[in-house]
């Protein structure tokens, strides 16, 4: 670890780099969400949901793949309690007395030595789901004011809230356009529902935290160092808190990477989303919220 004993990297001279780095990445994800469309789980689109309970355990990724072409389109699989519990929900629009018979002369032909009832069965309205999207969008957006106002009373200055803000839309968007795009090329399901609005707010609190570091810094080095220039001081406080940032990111990036290879199926698509929110809330914390800063604060000194 001696390379992080003195680093003297240059992150705000390669700014526009940055800047164009995520503009693209922002355009490819956007462009997939507006082409593509979001893909909910029934929690937010509406469908059926039913629990089956197996004598015997039983492989969800092979439930799912038998189920999606009877069933019309791929459905989510879980475990659901124990081994031999699984959680089926599906869009399918027609009749629950169907979708049970279908489901259920599937998985035992499938698993033709295993007695299997269905434990029970629900439906998700449109109304319902409809109201839930709604409620996980405002989760979302109090967040952002919430931290925006938290930010501003703490360094005193709305050019560290917006550039703390905008740093956290961009992780969220472009999450978002990672899930759309390989959401049917993954072999695990990636919809989104309420677990990966969980996730998103993670998300948001950890990009945030590494954020705030890098703000406290800039803030003790303007005292410390007052007669230093805005720009180099900026830089100084990123290279002065590298070290914290990478090896945080490191350590909390090796714990979800084992969530997410040994979590099972329930947590593939909450530990994955935290997986790119870790490497993109570090990038931004470098890249983005602090070179955001100092655009604003030119801006606003320009404008006095």
């Amino acid at each position: 670890m001696r390379w992080f004993e003195s680093p003297n990297i240059n992150f705000v001279g390669n700014r526009k780099v940055a800047y164009i780095v995520s503009g693209i990445l922002i355009l490819i994800s956007l462009g997939a969400i507006l082409t593509k469309g979001l893909q909910y789980g029934i929690d937010f689109k509406g469908g059926k949901e039913i629990v089956l309970k197996f004598d015997k355990p039983v492989d969800v990724a092979e439930i799912r793949e038998v189920l999606s072409e009877p069933l019309g389109s791929t459905p989510e699989v879980k475990l659901f309690g124990g081994n031999t519990e699984v959680l089926i929900r599906t869009d399918n629009a027609s009749v629950m007395d169907e979708i049970e018979d279908i489901i259920i002369r599937t998985t035992q032909a499938t698993y033709p030595g295993h007695k299997v009832l269905v434990e029970k069965s629900d439906t998700v309205g449109p109304k319902f789901a409809e109201d839930l999207k709604m409620s996980a969008l405002q989760s979302i957006l109090y967040a952002m004011v919430i931290i925006f106002i938290y930010i501003l009373i703490r360094f005193r200055n709305w050019t560290f809230s917006a550039g703390a803000v905008v740093a956290l839309i961009h992780d969220v968007i472009i999450t978002l356009g990672a899930f759309t795009i390989l959401s049917d090329i993954v072999s695990f399901s990636l919809l989104i529902d309420q677990n990966l609005i969980a996730a998103f707010l993670t998300i948001v609190g950890y990009s945030l935290n590494d954020t705030v570091v890098v703000f406290d810094r800039i803030r003790e080095n303007k005292l410390v160092h007052k007669g230093m220039e805005f720009i180099p001081m900026v830089n100084k406080s990123l290279n002065d808190t590298l070290s914290r940032t990478v090896i945080t990111s490191l350590t909390t990036l090796f714990v979800v990477l084992v969530l997410f290879i040994f979590g099972g199926e329930v947590l593939k698509g909450f530990s994955f989303a935290l997986l790119i929110g870790i490497v993109l809330g570090t990038y931004s914390s470098l890249f983005v919220a602090s070179s955001l800063v100092i655009e604003l604060e030119g801006k606003s000194k320009k404008s006095k």
